[in-house]
């Protein structure tokens, strides 16, 4: 997908321990690889994210966020719009946290918290009181950081120029078919080759890479807000029941049930009111 960039915003230092930033980002939009000096947890309350960092890929909604850590690289898109919610947290405050980037499940209580404290950063009212409030939301925020669970393990993403090919061809087309023989033949790779290259680079075969990149790619159509046959018809699955399959197995929850997210209830509802 050709991306249209945003301007990462320029921030010399923050406001206080935590400093939440709500941007919406239109589809088809990404924030180029960059890092910060400080914490920094990624997150939408409607829509869905693709995160990249450490030749790692994320794909988050609203039940998820992403961590990244102080000085990691990392890059923010969106295929179909988002309500994105930055927290920024000075390294200080994040000592509870993990020292690598990490998915991690929403509660939701840090998901009202989140919202609470955009608005409260929208505002921009004065006054003691309004400040011992939003002092104690941020500091609720950090103590439920700590207790976020991690999710599943990140899609990794090759570097070498044959395999960024072939995957990004996948990427573009996940139903696509052809085994690893196939893609062989087509890159000028033998079977053996391209399967050991796999290995190597991505720590897994053909197959469960194929697999994870369409449970990534699922939760961004889900998230848009297309039907659960349709979206298992855009993957390649035989049946809307194999796909409703693997996505309970990975995600714990029905692909109807995820589709159902209240974050997603609420931006269908927007866009039925903008037509």
């Amino acid at each position: 997908m050709l991306w249209k960039t945003l301007k990462v915003p320029e921030i010399e230092t923050l406001p206080g321990p935590v400093f939440v930033r709500a941007q919406d980002i239109p589809p088809g939009y990404r924030f180029p690889s960059h890092s910060h000096p400080w914490h920094q947890l990624i997150y939408a309350i409607s829509g869905s994210l693709v995160v990249e960092a450490a030749h790692q890929r994320v794909v988050c909604g609203p039940e998820q966020a992403v961590w990244i850590p102080t000085g990691t690289v990392h890059a923010v898109a969106s295929r179909y719009g988002a309500q994105f919610r930055s927290l920024y947290l000075r390294t200080s405050v994040g000592r509870g946290m993990a020292a690598r980037y990490a998915l991690l499940q929403v509660s939701a209580l840090l998901r009202e918290l989140i919202r609470e404290a955009a608005w409260l950063g929208e505002q921009r009212v004065a006054g003691v009181a309004t400040l011992a409030y939003k002092q104690r939301v941020h500091g609720l925020i950090l103590d439920q950081l700590p207790r976020l669970e991690r999710v599943q393990a990140p899609l990794p993403w090759p570097q070498s120029p044959m395999l960024r090919k072939l995957c990004e061809a996948i990427d573009r087309a996940p139903a696509d078919a052809d085994d690893i023989a196939t893609w062989g033949a087509r890159l000028g790779a033998s079977e053996r080759t391209l399967t050991r290259r796999f290995q190597a680079e991505l720590g897994m075969n053909f197959r469960e890479w194929k697999r994870r990149l369409r449970l990534f790619k699922s939760m961004e159509l889900l998230g848009a807000g297309m039907s659960v046959t349709a979206t298992a018809l855009e993957l390649g699955y035989g049946s809307p029941s194999a796909f409703s399959y693997m996505f309970t197995r990975e995600m714990g929850c029905s692909p109807k049930t995820y589709r159902a997210a209240p974050g997603r209830e609420r931006q269908r509802s927007a866009r039925s009111r903008a037509r």
